[in-house]
């Protein structure tokens, strides 16, 4: 029990500095990116997002998922995944190849013909590194994992800003996503002492391809789902207006990926650990619950409340447009840690079909929304958005209900407490701060109001989370 809380711990450390940092060197090289680039230029790589994503996605096959479930995984097992998803990869390249003048001539973009050649070369190098990251995730080696991440984000940073500032437009992003890949296929592989070998036998890719092939289709479904605006948008709007979503989005998943990262970091792992012991499961699983609640609430709400300031300090009056659409999007991020956690817990338990059919139904209705939406413009397709995915977090509820018994009165305790709070404090502080001009003053002032009278309040009514966190982060070790 001990080492557990000790792997838990240390996994929480390092996935929280691993995913602050990640964010901080995307905030960084995004915005010198951002003020070298055109919103058009972000819009002709964010046409191409979705294929790629797909792509991604069938050729990792949800096999991270089903290697960390399956206890004691064989040579045999990563060896089966590693030749099995290398064949799908390259198979999947040359439809994309083969297919990219279609692509283009969809979006009446000649020029994407060759830009999506190249980009979709990303998902086959990254076949290459699905073991090696499913056996530092299984192992909790977050720390190895962070090294590995850092390290490729900032060559592949250096790539593409210089790509930029030399006038090569968005190739910059594409031969930074490329360069950032294949960083990090090299490091992992180097950090998770493993290599392939011969002769291939597809044995356990058979045994797992059961609960993996619902994983698949779950994922299918959340990107044709996140991504369904950058596919209307780049039909029926410009360049321009994909690349103020595409940027808004970005900040917006900086954000919520942050806490996310933390704790995906460890949760699977460990909750898949105990799932023989109900009641520790359901203790564990609360903990994470209300650290997600106590960070994501006034991190992703104060985003949105600093949204406007922000964008125009940091990238310009050229990006004024995605700032009003970040506002939305964080409204929704605030919650996606709390759905993240539902689905981690439904998946550690083995419960693959309904992670699967939940999101295949709320895709289904979400494209139904958006095409019924779309005519009466951006902001309101991103509204039905955001009321149906954080709507569909009572769906959630009810899965993990059925699966450790979580009271709704215990689950409503947990986090209500931190959402009411944030949302109190936002709306006081957006008033006492609305006479002031300076754009950066103004940000300063809600930015650190928000933050000590956040602290403050927790601390003066005995918050045990807050408690908790302070000792964890002063002791790394979780009662």
């Amino acid at each position: 029990m001990s080492e557990l809380k000790e792997k838990t711990a240390k996994g929480l450390l390092w996935g929280g500095f691993s995913n602050a940092l990640q964010q901080l060197l995307n905030l960084l090289f995004g915005i010198f990116l951002a003020r070298l680039l055109t919103p058009a230029d972000y819009g002709m790589v964010g046409m191409l997002t979705i294929f790629n994503a797909i792509a991604c996605a069938l050729q990792e096959g949800g096999f991270i998922a089903a290697l960390t479930n399956r206890k004691n995984a064989t040579h045999a097992d990563y060896n089966a995944v590693f030749w099995f998803n290398v064949g799908v990869s390259l198979s999947l390249y040359l439809l994309l190849f083969l297919s990219a003048p279609l692509i283009a001539r969809f979006y009446s973009v000649p020029a994407l013909t060759p830009l999506a050649r190249v980009c979709f070369l990303s998902f086959v190098i990254s076949s290459l590194n699905i073991v090696p990251r499913a056996i530092l995730f299984s192992r909790l080696k977050v720390k190895e994992s962070t090294l590995a991440t850092l390290g490729s984000l900032a060559i592949s940073g250096l790539v593409g800003i210089t790509l930029a500032y030399y006038g090569f437009a968005y190739w910059g992003i594409a031969m930074q996503t490329l360069t950032y890949v294949s960083m990090m296929t090299l490091l992992n592989g180097w950090l998770a002492h493993w290599h392939p070998t011969l002769p291939m036998n597809f044995t356990p890719v058979r045994q797992m391809i059961g609960f993996s092939s619902k994983l698949i289709i779950t994922n299918l479904c959340t990107i044709l789902n996140y991504n369904l605006f950058s596919v209307l948008l780049g039909k029926f709007y410009t360049e321009r207006e994909v690349g103020n979503f595409t940027q808004a989005n970005k900040w917006n998943s900086m954000g919520h990926t942050f806490i996310t990262g933390m704790l995906t970091s460890v949760a699977q792992p460990v909750l898949t650990q105990v799932n023989e012991e109900p009641a520790r499961q359901l203790a564990i699983f609360r903990k994470l619950l209300r650290l997600a609640a106590f960070i994501s609430f006034p991190a992703m709400l104060g985003l949105s409340l600093v949204a406007e300031d922000l964008i125009v300090i940091t990238l310009t009056d050229k990006w004024m447009a995605c700032a009003h659409l970040l506002r939305l999007l964080c409204l929704w991020g605030a919650f996606v840690p709390i759905t993240t956690l539902f689905s981690t817990l439904l998946v550690s338990r083995g419960h693959s079909s309904l992670f699967m059919w939940n999101n295949m139904i709320q895709s289904v209705v979400q494209l139904v929304v958006a095409f019924i939406s779309y005519p009466y413009g951006l902001e309101w397709m991103m509204r039905c958005f955001v009321a149906i995915n954080i709507g569909w977090l009572a769906i959630w509820y009810l899965f993990v209900r059925r699966e450790i018994n979580l009271r709704f009165g215990d689950f409503m305790r947990d986090i209500s407490p931190y959402l009411l709070l944030s949302l109190a404090l936002i709306f006081l502080i957006a008033w006492l701060t609305i006479e002031i001009e300076s754009r950066i003053l103004h940000m300063g002032c809600q930015m650190v109001s928000v933050a000590l009278l956040y602290a403050l309040v927790l601390k003066l009514s005995g918050s045990v989370i807050f408690k908790e966190s302070i000792d964890f982060l002063i002791h790394k070790r979780i009662h």
